[in-house]
């Protein structure tokens, strides 16, 4: 698995968010994504928040796999190889929780911020307020609920395929998933016309 994490802030400290994505390192696929904010924190706060949450990740949808972590917080990746030492008292908790979260070997690697682009954008949709939460996107983490609907499924609309399934042939759709794992709640990057009416009283 490959994780791609940034986090920022505006002003240092200011308001705060980070970007995980998660992808398949063979395929390129991208398996899940988060932009949260944090509220007011320094810009390594939220590098290391979005270290911690691509990790949480890869904790949850491939707990078995090698994970290799890019991210172009030079500091991030250089305190977590072990090369630097963690000075300042606030980054000592957050490495530690990374450190406990990450596989065995992981390896981490610095990449320039144009090649970061994916992460920092959900940084900065975060921060705008257009995101929050995961988003699945290359598996499905209702996965019981779907195989209870295969095996019984109720009788859907003629013409309407079951959920999780498409007519041969058709076009490959995203799934996108609120952080609970919910399919019938949208996920908040989802447009507002997609979300259900408010149910009066």
């Amino acid at each position: 698995m490959l994780i791609e994490a940034d986090g920022g802030s505006r002003g240092n400290p200011g308001p705060a968010a980070y970007g995980a994505v998660l992808k398949d390192a063979e395929t390129g696929e991208v398996i899940a994504e988060e932009g949260t904010a944090i509220g007011v924190a320094t810009n390594n706060v939220a590098e290391y928040s979005g270290l911690i949450a691509g990790l949480r990740l890869a904790e949850q949808l491939a707990p078995e796999a090698e994970v290799e972590v890019r991210m172009d917080s030079k500091l991030v990746v250089e305190q977590m190889s072990g090369r630097w030492k963690i000075k300042h008292p606030d980054m000592r908790p957050l490495a530690q929780e990374a450190s406990r979260l990450a596989p065995f070997g992981t390896t981490y690697t610095w990449v320039p911020r144009e090649r970061n682009r994916h992460a920092d954008r959900l940084v900065n949709e975060a921060l705008d307020g257009t995101r929050s939460g995961v988003t699945y996107l290359g598996q499905n983490p209702d996965a019981d609920s779907l195989i209870e609907e295969i095996e019984s499924p109720g009788e859907a609309p003629a013409g309407v395929p079951s959920r999780g399934w498409s007519a041969p042939g058709a076009s490959r759709r995203r799934s996108s998933w609120c952080a609970t794992g919910s399919p019938r709640t949208p996920s908040r990057s989802a447009s507002p016309a997609a979300w259900p009416a408010p149910t009066p009283g």
